[in-house]
């Protein structure tokens, strides 16, 4: 694993006036007498390394798409990659007290922490059970969801380890993806399977969903595996809202939205937005679509299921995977595209394309950190990207 100093790689970014921005969309298109500033669509691309040359003022690879994005925008910062040498990140979550942002590497079944104070990353919690998601909830303590184990917990101030869902109704999870808290002290999180396989977890028993030939043994170099936890799939895809008093309930089912994944609240906590991606291991039906829908909050509930967007730019499917809103309510979602689209792509409330990040590689999840909270981290698959930003992430991290 390579990781890069905060001082080390401060990069041009964007875009915070319309003058800019028109800039920025004329260093976009290539001009031979004056040069085109690298990106991560030049040939040769921009150079990512500690030892990378300057680029110009505004980062070729902020998109503005609509002038009101420049709000949010800062003109003298960086799009730098903090990390790199993972298998695959996902679950960024921000520590407001510890100062430190905390990742998994799902695949390499390893937890770790980016030190704000120092910009380095450690190892934190090795191994974690093929950890997924994570976040903080209103008290400072982190939640994670645990491929391996199929469940959902949280890590109390002592140090000690609470299980907050590992069945309902007397039957495994499937595979916990990701969570968010809400300030009535529950937890929502979705449990689509793609986890239940050799490399994100451990695939069913045999004669189980996921195993249905029975070929994989799930013991192999994982002897515990189904120890603690469902040893076969045996629930639909689902979302779950867990109530502090200890009642697990479904709010959306797997035939509303098939294979949820990311998730998260409005500022407001009117507002309830969820991912449903590709067809999963196990599933029987077609799988989600690659949409995000959006569903009205009404106490313990949902209503008003509608599409929030179908993640098309300029006739390209940009994969969502992940998301975190701002206190302005606009959504920041992760992207898994084609090269020129990868990264982040940044929506109204209303649905509306304000600007794209683009990054050299696929991007899973998103969140915002820092003392200010206005730093945007995005893990890539193989690396851990930071852009400071001119807004904050809606609390917690």
């Amino acid at each position: 694993m390579q990781t890069h100093s905060r001082g080390l790689s401060r990069r041009g970014i964007v875009v915070g006036a319309a003058t800019l921005a028109a800039a920025g969309a004329k260093a976009q298109t290539r001009n031979e007498n004056v040069g085109t500033p690298p990106s991560v669509i030049t040939n040769p691309p921009r150079h990512w390394g500690p030892n990378a040359q300057p680029d110009m003022y505004p980062d070729p690879d902020i998109i503005v798409v609509d002038p009101a994005f420049n709000q949010s925008l800062l003109y003298i910062t960086a799009i730098r990659r903090v990390a790199t040498g993972f298998k695959w990140t996902e679950g960024p979550a921000w520590s407001s007290e510890g100062q430190y942002l905390v990742f998994s590497d799902v695949q390499a079944n390893i937890q770790y922490r980016y030190i704000w104070e120092t910009g380095h990353v450690t190892r934190f919690r090795d191994p974690s059970y093929n950890s997924n998601g994570n976040a903080f909830d209103f008290q400072g303590r982190q939640l994670s969801t645990q491929d391996f184990n199929r469940r959902v917990i949280r890590w109390e101030h002592d140090g000690t380890m609470t299980v907050i869902a590992d069945q309902y109704q007397g039957k495994g999870l499937c595979s916990p993806n990701d969570l968010v808290p809400h300030p009535d002290g529950s937890i929502w999180f979705t449990d689509p399977p793609y986890g239940d396989t050799l490399s994100e977890g451990h695939p069913d028993d045999a004669g189980g969903a996921t195993n249905a030939a029975g070929l994989f043994n799930p013991r192999i170099g994982a002897p515990d595996a189904g120890a603690i936890g469902g040893r076969k799939r045996e629930l639909p895809n689902s979302v779950y809202r867990w109530d502090p008093s200890g009642r697990l309930d479904v709010v959306v089912t797997e035939d509303q939205l098939p294979d949820p994944n990311g998730i998260c609240f409005s500022p407001d906590y009117k507002t309830l937005y969820v991912i449903s991606t590709g067809k999963g291991p196990g599933d029987t039906g077609p799988g989600g679509g690659g949409n995000i829908f959006a569903f009205d909050v009404q106490g313990s509930k949902l209503t008003g299921m509608r599409k929030f967007t179908d993640m098309m730019v300029d006739g390209i499917k940009c994969g969502p995977d992940g998301m975190r809103a701002d206190v302005s309510g606009n959504v920041w979602i992760s992207s898994n595209a084609v090269l020129g689209y990868s990264g982040v792509i940044v929506l109204t409330p209303a649905g509306k394309l304000l600007g794209r990040i683009r990054l050299p590689e696929v991007c899973a999840n998103v969140t915002f950190g820092g003392p200010k909270r206005n730093t945007l981290f995005m893990c890539g698959s193989q690396s851990l990207y930071a852009l400071q930003v001119q807004t904050q992430g809606a609390a917690p991290g």
